[in-house]
């Protein structure tokens, strides 16, 4: 019996980081990042790697160390924790992705300060087992790589046309989809096209959320 209790709320810590409370899309956190680099979908794929990698490795330590961490310091712990393992991760992207650091480089490092990462630390690795605190970075890393992703796929599509792949390692191996012909909008290349795009999202998640509920009410 508690064996299925318990997989049923490792399955309920997964699903409300992808869905239920989606970081980006519910919560509406790490905005910063998530408006700044979608510009390009590459970008969006290397900054859910990065954002993964952090918060994996600092719910693991966090839940790891949880019972040692006096409560009166536990913020700043946190916090070199977290600036430990996103030293790590820049270091390594910009050794080995030297490209794709230096379109994130200044938002990889303000990963130290994210409150999805330090709310996480906070709010469930410092009260939950390493097991559960590894499904949920991943949920939540999901959750917020999905919202990344998909307003970039929308910006890049709608303000150059195309869709480009390009290998990490080597910049210079790149391949372009051509999607739209003819139809190029630019100002989704801008901050404010980030702003839109964001609109359009999260308008069209509520119409859905609301038909469903509706639909469940009539039910």
């Amino acid at each position: 019996m508690n064996e299925k209790e318990n997989k049923v709320s490792l399955k309920a810590v997964f699903k409300d980081g992808v869905l239920l409370s989606n970081p980006l899309f519910v919560s509406l956190l790490g905005l910063c990042p998530a408006l700044a680099i979608t510009t390009k979908f590459m970008n969006a794929i290397g900054m859910t790697i990065a954002f993964f990698l952090v918060l994996l490795a600092s719910n693991v330590v966090i839940s790891l160390l949880r019972n040692l961490i006096p409560g009166e310091i536990r913020i700043p712990v946190y916090i070199i924790i977290v600036a430990t393992f996103v030293t790590c991760v820049a270091l390594l992207m910009e050794a080995f992705t030297p490209e794709l650091y230096s379109n994130l480089s200044t938002f990889i490092n303000l990963i130290v300060v994210n409150c999805i990462i330090l709310g996480r630390a906070e709010a469930f690795a410092s009260k939950n087992t390493v097991v559960a605190s590894t499904i949920d970075a991943m949920g939540q890393s999901l959750g917020y790589g999905l919202g990344l992703l998909v307003i970039a796929l929308i910006r890049e599509v709608l303000g150059t046309q195309s869709l480009t792949f390009s290998n990490p390692f080597n910049a210079a191996q790149s391949y372009t989809i051509p999607l739209l012909t003819n139809f190029k909008i630019e100002f989704f290349n801008s901050s404010a096209g980030a702003f839109v795009t964001l609109a359009i999202v999260l308008a069209v998640i509520a119409a859905i959320t609301n038909a469903t509920s509706k639909k469940k009410g009539a039910k």
